[in-house]
């Protein structure tokens, strides 16, 4: 019998408030354990719970960004559970009113078809303290950090539309996509500000009865909720076939060894309506406000950037991938760099090179300005391609300009056509092998004679121009 997985996704997003949801305390994990905290943190008796007007914009704008609907009222509620990493015994989440429905999010199928994806909901909650697993002496203990504690959280709740491990990596991506053009939270899962847990359960293909669902948790790459979610399919198609019973429980993938192993039974503790917090009210006028405030989203400006700037449709979806690309690339056309130039060097050039040093496209010593300057080298001929990727690799090493780089190394090309027939000559005179094949016809012997001419220049020759000089060359 064939089966269908059906997936839906739980994606929990850290907005990027300078504070946490109900306090002033520093929004920030990655400091001192402990050291970002207060009474509202960690639930002393007589603390008072303040919603953040920011957190409270920046998850509506989140909202927004993903074609969802704020909801006229929202509310919180204390979800109820006991574990160490919330003393309180209760996190404040929104369960029965949550800030907004519906959305969603197109993504290209393996099929090549373009797919709609479901969005049900999305609330606000708080974060948990975080959990530090150490041994003392031969003794496991656990610590407790309390910096997390608080930090404001937008869960993206999907309707269970994905079908394959492929279009829940996809729907990972173009979310993250969206949610960084509206600039209200970084979406890295390898730094935990993105996280994402996949509820999956499989069916009789074409049916309406599903088996039982399996959650998996700590997947920190989209890499790796795929990875999780193609080894649950197979483990779990496995012991149907085989006429085992598949039980509703929470398991942990394991990268290490590429599996899922099980962590805990299922467990879902009562919401209960909080009153410390007032309910939100959005009003219509105040929606649209925040609508307004969206940037253009990335299929308008692939639209855009194939339209005023004539890219190709590859082009155009690499230049509008993230928002801090776009912004580099729209700043280098502005500047009067050709544009399929500058979407062809930031694509195949700078991005490797960011890579390769850890940096980012926003935060390099390579900026627009730079860039631009060796483009224009590029595009008068001053420098050759080769030439300019080591101009490149110097200029971030050093903060000379491109031509600062270009007449110190003496890299710039030799345009003088007296100068270069003189050199073309003198290989010609030096390969008459080459020249009988010539005269015979034989066109490929011109790269020979080319690449003869750039070695003798020390790389400096202009091969366009020598290509053309050699072209005038009578042979018969």
């Amino acid at each position: 019998m064939l089966y269908e997985a059906v997936i839906g996704l739980e994606i929990h997003v850290q907005l990027n408030c300078p504070t946490k949801l109900f306090c002033d305390c520093a929004n920030t994990s990655s400091e001192k354990p402990n050291t970002h905290i207060c009474p509202t943190c960690i639930w002393l008796p007589g603390r008072i719970a303040q919603l953040s007007e920011d957190a409270l914009e920046k998850a509506a704008l989140t909202c927004l960004a993903l074609g969802c609907e704020l909801s006229p009222k929202s509310a919180f509620d204390q979800k109820v559970y006991y574990y160490p990493d919330l003393p309180k015994g209760y996190q404040l989440s929104q369960h029965h009113m949550p800030l907004a429905y519906g959305g969603w999010i197109e993504i290209t199928g393996e099929d090549g078809k373009l797919k709609r994806l479901r969005i049900h909901h999305v609330h606000i909650e708080e974060d948990v303290a975080k959990l530090v697993h150490e041994t003392e002496g031969q003794t496991r203990i656990s610590l407790v950090d309390f910096n997390r504690a608080g930090a404001p959280l937008v869960e993206i709740v999907t309707e269970p539309d994905i079908h394959s491990p492929h279009d829940a990596m996809a729907f990972l991506r173009a979310l993250r996509t969206r949610i960084r053009y509206a600039k209200t939270a970084e979406c890295s899962m390898e730094s935990g500000t993105m996280r994402c847990d996949a509820n999956i359960s499989l069916r009789p293909a074409g049916s309406d009865a599903f088996f039982t669902k399996v959650e998996v948790k700590n997947m920190n790459s989209v890499k790796a909720v795929g990875s999780a979610i193609a080894y649950e399919i197979q483990r779990q198609e496995k012991l149907i076939t085989e006429g085992r019973e598949v039980v509703l429980h929470t398991r942990l993938w394991d990268p290490d060894k590429n599996v899922t192993v099980s962590m805990r039974d299922k467990f879902a503790g009562p919401c209960i309506p909080d009153p410390s917090v007032t309910a939100i009210r959005m009003e219509p006028e105040r929606i649209e406000e925040l609508r307004k405030q969206l940037p253009e989203m990335p299929a308008q400006k692939q639209h855009r950037f194939s339209e005023q700037y004539g890219l190709a449709e590859e082009e155009s979806v690499l230049m509008s991938l993230e928002r801090d690309i776009a912004d580099y690339f729209e700043t280098l056309a502005e500047k009067g760099v050709n544009a399929r130039n500058a979407a062809l060097w930031i694509s195949s050039r700078l991005m490797p090179a960011l890579k390769e040093r850890k940096q980012e496209i926003s935060r390099t010593e390579m900026t627009p300005d730079r860039s631009s300057e060796l483009l224009f080298l590029i595009e008068k001929e001053i420098v050759n391609p080769k030439q300019a990727r080591e101009i490149m690799t110097l200029m971030f090493e050093s903060g000379k300009t491109a031509s600062q780089i270009a007449d110190e190394k003496g890299y710039r090309q030799i345009t003088d056509t007296t100068e270069l027939q003189t050199l073309l000559d003198a290989v010609l005179e030096a390969n008459p092998d080459a020249v009988e094949k010539l005269r015979a016809g034989k066109k490929e012997t011109a790269g020979f004679i080319i690449g003869q001419a750039m070695q003798k220049s020390g790389g400096r020759a202009n091969p366009k121009t020598l290509s053309a000089l050699l072209s005038r060359k009578n042979f018969t």
